[in-house]
């Protein structure tokens, strides 16, 4: 058994495992990158679906669902992976933070209808707080896998420029044209000296959607809009995009969690 000192006993295995942790990625000591494989096949998966993954603690399992930010053309060799935050006090995370790898696990899914419309040709503008920006880097890997990339403007707001997120992918396919896209990262917190030197944008994702807007030309007539993190960010940035005349069925929306429920972990 492996003792969590937050949480009880980890059990190495278990009849309902099914997948182990083949790869971890530490951003820093809060944020990282794990990536999950089943024991058989890949599950396929659409996109912008999520995974929930699990270990049994005390005979108990406990589990959380999570964004898959890889293509699922690469599942089967490389497995799912998955971009969390650490949350203190959370039921789950603590324990993904104290596995090793190679740990056993369970995974379940795919669940979720956060997916692309089909043949699209309209700006996809990516909206995300946290880690919420996952789906759109799985649904961007696959369209260049599958050499079908959409234009995109790529808005992520966090608090602190260490908590960028695939900051060096994005910039890469920006600076190279690779994927065409325009990464506007955005950091709420401008005058913390952890973000000294900061010169992009400043304030919360739904505070720079509206110059992000504007400054590319971004209209209901050209747009199509996917908004995935926080509840009171979603809240505030359709409403936004809903003053700017959008229909609401080209405001697409996912949640991390409902507004007033304890937050899944992952944003």
């Amino acid at each position: 058994m492996l003792e969590s000192p937050a949480s009880g006993l980890i059990a190495p295995d278990d009849d309902r495992y099914n997948a182990s942790l083949v790869q971890r990625v530490d951003q820093h000591d809060s944020l990282a990158y794990f990536w999950v494989r089943f024991d058989g096949d890949a599950t396929p998966f659409e996109p912008g679906q999520y995974m929930t993954i699990g270990v049994m603690v005390d005979g108990r399992i406990v589990q959380r669902p999570y964004s898959v930010a890889s293509s699922p053309r690469v599942a089967g060799d490389e497995g799912y992976e998955l971009y969390i935050r650490l949350v203190n006090g959370g039921q789950f995370t603590p324990l993904l933070w104290d596995l090793p790898v190679g740990h056993r696990m369970r995974m379940i899914g795919p669940k979720g209808k956060f997916v692309l419309e089909p043949d699209d040709d309209r700006i996809h503008l990516f909206i995300s707080s946290g880690t919420g920006n996952a789906p759109f880097v799985s649904m961007m890997r696959t369209l260049l896998l599958d050499g079908a990339p959409r234009r995109a403007v790529f808005l992520n707001g966090v608090s602190y420029e260490g908590d960028l997120g695939y900051r060096q992918l994005l910039e890469g396919w920006e600076s190279s044209g690779e994927y065409p896209v325009t990464y506007e990262p955005t950091v709420s917190r401008p005058s913390d000296p952890a973000n000294a030197g900061w010169t992009g944008r400043v304030g919360r994702a739904e505070v720079a959607l509206a110059g992000v807007l504007d400054d590319h030309g971004l209209t209901p007539d050209n747009t199509i809009a996917y908004l995935c993190g926080n509840p009171d960010m979603i809240l505030a940035a359709e409403a936004t995009l809903l003053e700017r005349g959008f229909p609401a069925a080209q405001v697409k929306k996912e949640l991390y969690w409902p507004k007033g429920k304890e937050p899944r972990g992952g944003a």
